[in-house]
C-alpha cells in the first residue's frame, strides 16, 4: 500500500474528499430549497436558495483549485478532479461518479483506490528516513 509524500498532501486530500462530498449535498439541497421557493411562491425562500447556489459555486471552485493537486503517489493522476482519462477495469463508481467513490472512501476509511492505476494508498504520509 502506498502513502502520500507529504502531511500537506493528507490534508489537501481530505479537504478536497470533503469539499467534494459537500458539492453534492448542496446542488442537492439548493434543487430542492429553489423548488419549494417556485411551488411556495415565498420570496424568503428563494433569497435563501440564491445564497446556497452562491455557496455552490464557491464550494465547486475551492474544491476545483484544491482537486488539482490531489496526485496518486504512483501514477500521479489527480483522482479527485475531473481528468476524463479512461480508468482502470476494476475501478468501480458509486452513484455514476469515481471521485464520489475516492472521496467518500478518503473520509470514511482513510484510504482509496485510485480509479486510473488500481493501486490503494494510505492516507497518511510517508516516514522519512534521516541517514547520519
Amino acid at each position: 500500500m502506498h502513502r502520500l509524500k507529504s502531511t500537506s498532501a493528507v490534508l489537501r486530500f481530505r479537504l478536497a474528499a470533503l469539499l467534494l462530498f459537500t458539492k453534492y449535498l448542496l446542488v442537492c439541497g439548493t434543487c430542492g430549497v429553489l423548488l419549494l421557493a417556485l411551488i411556495t411562491g415565498n420570496y424568503r425562500l428563494a433569497v435563501t436558495g440564491g445564497i446556497m447556489a452562491g455557496l455552490t459555486m464557491l464550494d465547486i471552485f475551492l474544491q476545483w483549485l484544491i482537486a488539482t493537486r490531489t496526485g496518486c503517489p504512483l501514477c500521479m493522476t489527480p483522482v479527485l478532479a475531473k481528468k476524463r482519462c479512461v480508468t482502470h477495469r476494476s475501478a468501480r463508481a458509486l452513484l455514476g461518479s469515481y471521485r464520489l467513490r475516492v472521496a467518500l472512501t478518503v473520509l470514511l476509511r482513510n484510504t482509496f483506490q485510485c480509479p486510473y492505476c488500481a493501486e490503494s494508498t494510505a492516507i497518511k504520509a510517508r516516514r522519512r528516513v534521516r541517514s547520519a
